[in-house]
């Protein structure tokens, strides 16, 4: 299991209280993942390419008449081909609690190839003791982190009040601020985990889902390095290569050092290409039917 770095922020929970911890700290563990995933993946590929049926791939497999090496070998192949849907049948099992309910409403909307359960703020209610925060660095470099920290022990004293005197906690989390903490039981496959690193390994991605997803590929890591290595952010060498941001975004980027934009590829094609790049059009677009005899 990997927790996230960071020391614990002491706040007041009100006049003649004693202070407690409410830094949350955020936890990312590998529950599980499909068994034989390499030799999976493997079978999955064959599939395709081969004349054999998948129950003779995986008679082959079993016999060890493919050896792990060639099982490797030729999955590293394949997945530099782009070919994405063999990676739908590799499944992984996370366990990830104390990240922000903003960092979920982002997370959510991964919505192939991913199960999500999350923490109910409508059944489960929390102790005032126990109602932790997320606290970004800014607000600390900012200087305002003692204003932060003071709000949300009002925040936590309101929500207690509010439990104690009969609100639901349905509806005494209507004060909560997306600061509070979140629970997360995730299933994902690898082709869903490569479109994740994509968008959320980029320095664009705020910093604390970018922590979370570099955190899962971390653990992924550790048990299958094979495949790991293909979960990078977009510009990454083993995905489209390049950055499709904005100029001035990549200009910003500390990747950019070594990574291309998208407009030196344009302006390859335009100093070496046989013709000019120019936007489709509908002529384009008929030259394509009659090809095709559409």
């Amino acid at each position: 299991m990997i927790d996230a770095g960071g020391v614990k922020r002491a706040a007041n929970c009100g006049r003649g209280q004693d202070r407690v911890e409410n830094q949350a700290k955020m936890q990312v563990k590998l529950i599980d993942y499909a068994q034989q995933p390499l030799e999976k993946l493997y079978a999955a590929f064959r599939t395709c390419y081969s004349s054999d049926t998948p129950i003779e791939v995986w008679d082959k497999i079993k016999s060890e008449k493919i050896t792990h090496d060639k099982i490797r070998e030729f999955i590293t192949e394949r997945l530099k081909t782009g070919h994405a849907s063999p990676l739908e049948q590799i499944v992984f099992w996370f366990g990830i609690a104390n990240v922000s309910r903003s960092l979920s409403h982002q997370f959510v909307r991964h919505r192939i190839g991913i199960s999500f359960e999350q923490q109910s703020q409508r059944y489960v209610k929390f102790k005032q003791d126990k109602l932790a925060f997320v606290l970004p660095d800014s607000w600390s470099r900012a200087g305002l982190e003692s204003e932060f920290s003071d709000l949300l022990s009002k925040t936590s004293e309101l929500y207690a009040k509010a439990l104690k005197a009969g609100i639901p906690a349905e509806d005494a989390r209507f004060v909560l601020p997306n600061a509070a903490p979140t629970n997360f039981h995730v299933m994902v496959n690898f082709a869903e985990m490569l479109h994740i690193c994509d968008l959320r390994l980029c320095v664009r991605a705020q910093w604390e889902i970018r922590r979370m997803v570099a955190m899962m590929r971390a653990e992924i890591k550790h048990v299958l390095p094979e495949i790991a290595v293909f979960l990078q952010p977009k510009c990454g060498e083993n995905r489209m290569g390049y950055c499709d941001e904005s100029l001035d975004e990549w200009q910003k980027c500390p990747l950019g050092k070594v990574r291309p934009h998208k407009s030196s590829l344009f302006d390859l094609y335009e100093r070496y290409g046989s013709r000019k790049a120019q936007a489709l059009g509908e002529a384009e677009f008929r030259a394509v039917e009659e090809k095709e005899q559409l």
